[in-house]
């Protein structure tokens, strides 16, 4: 016996498919409009120091337009960056990702430039660089960025240096 009421039929397999289908597009509908909403993230910056690397999205712009330059000198005052220790002795290598390099890029030490601007992803420094005073270092703590643009800035990544003794 069938515990339906008497007159009512049990559902057919093409109504719980209806059903399971339109859950379905409506799942799917609520997905992208949650993912339409977020912002896209920015390339990535590496730094990397011996075996330890820290990476960061743009701290300031990043996404194709060119920054003002008030933009850029709040940008490079900014003081919740990434840190790494750095031994004078080690190599630095900064890395970054093809759209970077594509604008080209030019490692920035405490806002001054430190390299000519390059369409290359990779490239090296000695350590001892950042805490020389000769480059304009000061202290034991050296803020780096790398600048996206040749001409005009449209990102910046920073990171600060930390001398190890």
């Amino acid at each position: 016996m069938t515990t339906l009421p008497r007159g009512t039929a049990a559902p057919s397999a093409r109504a719980v498919r209806r059903r399971r289908a339109v859950a379905t597009a409506g799942a799917v509908s609520a997905g992208l409009l949650v993912l339409s909403a977020c912002d896209k993230p920015t390339a990535i910056s590496t730094l990397t120091v011996g075996s330890s690397s820290v990476s960061s999205e743009a701290t300031c712009g990043g996404r194709g337009e060119a920054l003002k330059a008030s933009d850029v000198t709040k940008c490079l005052q900014d003081k919740g960056v990434k840190e790494i220790t750095v031994d004078p002795d080690e190599t630095v290598r900064f890395g970054v990702d093809p759209k970077i390099a594509d604008k080209g890029w030019t490692i920035l030490m405490n806002g001054q430039p430190l390299t000519d601007s390059s369409t290359k992803t990779y490239r090296t420094i000695p350590g001892s660089v950042f805490f020389n005073a000769q480059y304009g270092a000061q202290g034991d703590s050296t803020l780096v960025s790398v600048k996206e643009g040749e001409s005009n800035a449209t990102g910046l990544w920073s990171f600060r240096l930390k001398k190890d003794a």
